[in-house]
């Protein structure tokens, strides 16, 4: 997809919707690089299946479907980081589905919320996969996330402001953002656009 194939907010297929057999259509039309994002594929269609009314629901206790971005200036290349309150890590942005199936609109809306940043586009393809635990808390037990990741497209880097759950957030090349997370999740999304920010 060239830049004026993605997608805004306000288009049509962006719509939120409840049904999850979008999120699973979404999930079986990504084409895993490897094996171990096959696997990561086949167990997110699994999990959909078992849970069919509530994967997309925080209240599934087991787990539930997330959606995260990360965040390219499309003038340099760079990319946009959080440094997440409660985990303590650099991480993309991103959250919780919260009743939506539509994946690449919970990815985006995350994205403008968390960054602060308004007119963002997104390629509306899933490009990465990972099923992570999430350590209990007081008032949840560990659970697991499926997450489905996006690119995200701003059209230069300008300033975000950060929300409650973020300590920080800062515009990187990708080199430097590799050397702020040793996450190999993280780091799987930065090898796929480092071409850009090299």
């Amino acid at each position: 997809m060239q830049p004026l194939d993605f997608l805004p907010a306000e288009h049509p297929s962006l719509r939120p919707s409840s049904d999850l057999a979008l999120a699973q259509r979404a999930i079986a039309a990504y084409r895993p690089s490897g094996r171990a994002q096959l696997e990561m594929r086949r167990r997110m269609l699994r999990f959909i299946d078992a849970f069919p009314t509530s994967a997309h629901l925080r209240s599934c206790e087991p787990g539930h479907l997330t959606a995260s971005a990360l965040l390219i200036a499309i003038d340099s290349g760079r990319v946009l980081l959080t440094q997440h309150r409660k985990l303590q890590r650099w991480l993309q942005l991103g959250g919780h589905c919260d009743g939506d199936a539509n994946l690449a609109a919970v990815a985006l809306r995350e994205a403008s919320e968390e960054s602060g940043l308004t007119g963002l586009t997104i390629d509306p393809r899933i490009v990465d996969l990972d099923i992570h635990p999430i350590p209990a808390r007081r008032d949840e037990p560990e659970h697991l996330h499926y997450d489905c990741r996006f690119l995200v497209y701003a059209t230069s880097a300008q300033k975000p402001s950060r929300n409650d759950e973020s300590d920080d957030l800062r515009w990187l090349d990708v080199v430097q953002a590799e050397s702020l997370t040793d996450d190999p999740s993280v780091r799987r999304l930065l090898a796929l656009v480092r071409p850009l920010g090299a």
